[in-house]
Formats: structure tokens, sequence, C-alpha cells
């Protein structure tokens, strides 16, 4: 039987319609908590909470690079759930592979805007929802790219690279008000965009690169994310969590 770690308590997960973030909803209800599930797809992010039902779950259509969406966002929660004990900050997006000086302005921006401005939005207004409560949770979705770099991804190492450091400021910032921030870092994981867009031969030659040999499921992302807003990670902040199959370690 699993622990109710999230029984009576409500929160926010970004890019949750599917992959990693519907992985984390799924797993946030199964252990009783009651999830907004905040997408762009506003179609796939009801057609899960169907899934987990609506007495656990709401459903917020979000441009997460937009403000004003994340100051609304967390007036949702408050209104639906009448409380914020925790959040996931995981909504993001990758770009073509291209050289550092080859990347169009307008594409640099909007990775930076989606993978790093957005979370800085979002927890601008989670954080004194939280400290008004006494506290709570954070977690913010990085990468392994985060702490290593990738050829032709200026943009999106860049990202994670400043969402690490955003993400310790942050703990470091609010740990006396009883809120812990943290980080996951996946390595590559096995979704449907990333099929997708991926030949089986390429899938295999990324698989190969992790000690484990095989890409990640996003049900092994959401466990770590859930353990690190539950209680039992009570003494946890400020960290970055690579949950990675090995891939740092070769």
């Amino acid at each position: 039987m699993k622990m109710m770690d999230f029984k009576d308590k409500a929160g926010i997960v970004t890019g949750a319609a599917s992959g990693i973030g519907a992985a984390i909803a799924r797993e946030l209800v199964a252990q009783g908590g009651r999830v907004v599930i905040a997408d762009f797809d506003e179609e796939a992010a009801r057609a899960l909470s169907n899934e987990l039902g609506a007495e656990h779950t709401a459903v917020f259509r979000l441009d997460v690079s937009d403000p004003v969406a994340n100051e609304a966002l967390v007036a949702f929660a408050l209104g639906t759930f009448d409380r914020l004990d925790f959040a996931v900050n995981n909504a993001g997006i990758g770009a073509p592979s291209m050289k550092l000086a080859d990347i169009p302005l307008d594409s640099w921006s909007r990775v930076i805007d989606v993978d790093l401005n957005s979370v800085f939005y979002a927890m601008k207004y989670q954080i004194p929802a939280m400290v008004e409560r006494g506290g709570g949770a954070i977690v913010n979705m990085a990468s392994i790219l985060g702490a290593v770099g990738w050829a032709g991804s200026a943009a999106y190492v860049t990202s994670k690279h400043a969402l690490l450091g955003m993400t310790k400021v942050a703990a470091l910032d609010y740990a006396d008000a009883g809120l812990r921030i943290n980080a996951v870092g996946p390595g590559f994981v096995s979704t449907p965009a990333l099929e997708k867009t991926m030949t089986s031969s390429e899938i295999a030659s990324l698989a190969g690169k992790h000690a484990l040999n095989r890409l990640a499921r996003p049900e092994e992302i959401a466990m770590v994310t859930s353990f690190l807003l539950s209680e039992r990670a009570s003494f946890v902040t400020g960290t970055y969590y690579p949950v990675d199959g090995g891939y740092l370690a070769i």
C-alpha cells in the first residue's frame, strides 16, 4: 500500500498533460493529493483530469511564458482547493540543433522564456502563497544538461544551468519560511514527443549513453519528484537530483 504523503494537500504541475508531467500528476493523485493540471494543451489536460477524477484534479490552460497567466494559475489553485502546498514547474521546450552563432534571436528568446523565465514567473507567485500558509515544497524540472553541455543546444543548456542556480538561491531565500525548493535532472526519457522525433536507431544510440543502457520511464522521474515534495524529504532543499541512469557517471 502506498503512503498517502499528499492526503489533504493540493498543488500545481505545469506541462502536466503528457510525458513526465502526466506521470507526476498521476503519482501525486495516487498518494492522496489534489492537482491542478496546467498545460497549453487543454484538451489533453482535460483527458488526464477525466482519467484521474474531477474530485482530485482541476484543469488550467497555461502559457508558462506569460507572467500574468502564472499569477492567474496560483489564484485558480487557491480558489479551487483553498491551499497551495506544492508545485512542480515542469513545462519546457527544446529547439532544433544548431551551432550557437546560427541560432535565430527569436528562437533563443523563446527557449529562454519557456525553460527559464517561466520558472521565475511561477515561483514569484507560488512562493508568497506557500509562505502565507507556513511553507511548502517546489520542484523545478531541470535536466542532466543542467550539469553538462550538449553540442547544438546552447539555449536549452543555458536555461537548465541557470535554472539550477535560481533553484539554489530561492531555496536559501525562503528556507526560514518553511519552504523547500529542489531541482530534478532527468536523463533522456522515453516520451511520445521523443519517439515522434527520433528514429529507432537514434533512440538506441541515445539509450547507450546511459550506464543502464536504456531511457528513463516518466514514472521513474515522478517517483523522485514526489519524494522531494513529500515530508520524507523534510531535510532536503537547494539540491539537484539527477535521475539519469548513470549518464553523468560515464
